[in-house]
């Protein structure tokens, strides 16, 4: 993948744009905009443990059929977002500007601060909690990262089960922290 850029509107140049509808603005507090300082890990894949279909893009556009599978008609009516989505083979897709505020987090907490979608970037990597991700993921990952950091004054990188502890789990024991190091 070629050098991956932000532009002023929040958007990568190299990924592929999809809207989702599941997003608001970041809220301000004194009329200060909040700084976008950290980024938030994910694991995800639609139906469960299943790679490669469109799931996750239907449930980030509420588009997911609830007949086309038994786990859809428990998910098909929530309203979440991700800013970015990395498929298996390292395809970077984005849902939401970085400016805006994604619905990935929910209930949070990072070092006292409670929100953590209001200055989080989140990313899904198409995976699951129980086999590792592909070296591509952590490859594009590492050069969003490098671009995040180099844009917004990134503090923290974190898992979502580290902001929502005994809630979430991903990214999961088989994210391995130490292929991302490099782009801290």
């Amino acid at each position: 993948m070629d050098e991956i850029k932000i532009n002023k509107k929040g958007f990568i140049n190299k990924a592929k744009q999809i809207t989702s509808p599941n997003f608001d603005a970041r809220p301000f507090l004194d009329n200060v905009a909040p700084e976008i300082s950290m980024i938030v890990i994910h694991n995800i894949s639609l139906p469960p443990n299943q790679y490669g279909g469109n799931g996750v893009i239907e449930l980030f556009t509420n588009t997911l059929n609830p007949n086309e599978h038994p786990y859809y008609a428990e998910i098909y009516t929530r309203k979440v977002s991700s800013h970015f989505f990395i498929r298996r083979d390292g395809e970077l897709i984005q849902f939401v500007s970085c400016l805006q505020r994604a619905w990935h987090a929910g209930v949070s907490n990072w070092l006292g601060r409670e929100r953590c979608n209001d200055f989080s970037v989140g990313i899904e990597l198409e995976g699951n909690d129980f086999e590792a991700f592909e070296a591509a993921q952590y490859t594009t990952l590492q050069q969003l990262i490098t671009t995040l950091k180099q844009t917004y004054p990134i503090q923290h990188i974190v898992g979502h089960s580290d902001i929502a502890p005994g809630r979430k789990t991903d990214p999961g024991p088989y994210f391995d922290w130490l292929k991302i190091k490099a782009s801290e």
